[in-house]
């Protein structure tokens, strides 16, 4: 693998670094604020520069208890700065292979920097009308609320849909839980499990998309799938979000890029690149386990307004660095 960019360098290449899953990335007063399911605690990497990863280390910033309900299987942490605080949602159950028991948690730290100052356990983020298995939370803000959406269980079968709520405050959910999708395409049934996850919101040009993972993460087929609306329409109704047919992301053999998911999005620091980062296994039948890398690449937009992210890079190739990386 090649060494670790330099700050002279001008070209990275993916992967990013040789493991992490589920890769999110939160952007502040000109900051990079990089996570990744570790599986055992939660770690940020700040940095300037996405390019930069390689070699960096991340900072431990919330370890579990020994035991009880969150102390174990730690996935997918997402960074949200919302009113003032940072708020940090994580998925996580008790340690073991009884994965059946995962819920949704969040962190507050009132300082400006997550890195530092202290973390407040708040509690489980949970829908009291409907409270069943729970992972992979993010927030979305839209007409002035905000609202919390989550890949989780019926209760009734073991397959993953995404459902919405509404947000009284950034650690507690109120009104109805709401279905937005489930595995509807045959691209979205590979497995089983038969798996809508790892939702991420992107807006653009008066447009909400919502992408998320599709078909089991342990197989090749795991893509990305995207859900559209309006900007101003009420995303608690889902009779506004419109599913794109076909996949808008997916594996390439021929770039070493398989199971290509659980996606996050970050713009450049001069503000004129959009870029997605997601990850991927090197090899085919790698599973879902420690072997997939962070990979990011630049994306583009169609002429409809959609987002065009195009096929995955090849790994072990020079790419140029985010636009205004210093």
């Amino acid at each position: 693998m090649p060494p670790p960019n330099t700050s002279s360098t001008t070209t990275f290449q993916n992967p990013l670094q040789a493991s992490g899953a589920d890769p999110f990335v939160a952007q502040k007063d000109g900051y990079y604020y990089y996570m990744h399911t570790t599986y055992t605690d939660l770690r940020i990497w700040k940095t300037r520069k996405m390019s930069g990863l390689r070699g960096m280390s991340g900072q431990v910033v919330w370890t579990p208890p020994a035991q009880g309900a969150a102390s174990g299987n730690v996935w997918a942490p997402e960074l949200f700065f919302l009113d003032g605080k940072w708020y940090l949602y994580y998925s996580a159950g008790p340690p073991g292979t009884n994965l059946g028991l995962q819920r949704t948690w969040v962190l507050e730290n009132a300082s400006a920097d997550p890195t530092t100052g202290t973390w407040v356990d708040k509690g489980r983020i949970y829908n009291p009308t409907a409270d069943h298995w729970a992972i992979d939370g993010t927030v979305l803000e839209q007409n002035g609320s905000r609202y919390f959406i989550w890949s989780g269980h019926n209760g009734t079968d073991g397959v993953q849909r995404l459902y919405i709520s509404r947000m009284s405050n950034p650690w507690t959910l109120t009104g109805p839980r709401v279905e937005l999708s489930s595995p509807q395409f045959a691209w979205e049934n590979v497995g089983p499990p038969y798996v809508n996850e790892g939702p991420e919101i992107l807006k653009r040009n008066g447009k909400t998309f919502l992408v998320y993972s599709a078909s089991f993460c342990g197989t090749d087929q795991y893509v990305l799938g995207m859900l559209t609306t309006s900007d101003t329409a009420d995303p608690m109704n889902p009779a506004v979000w419109t599913k794109t047919p076909q996949p808008v992301f997916a594996q390439s053999p021929a770039s070493r890029a398989y199971a290509t998911g659980h996606n996050s999005f970050f713009t450049s620091p001069d503000g004129r690149e959009d870029w997605l980062i997601y990850h991927a296994n090197a090899n085919p039948n790698e599973g879902c386990f420690d072997r997939r890398s962070p990979r990011m690449q630049k994306f583009n937009w169609n002429a409809d307004g959609t987002p065009n992210f195009g096929t995955p890079v090849p790994i072990g190739v020079d790419i140029p660095n985010p636009g205004g990386e210093q």
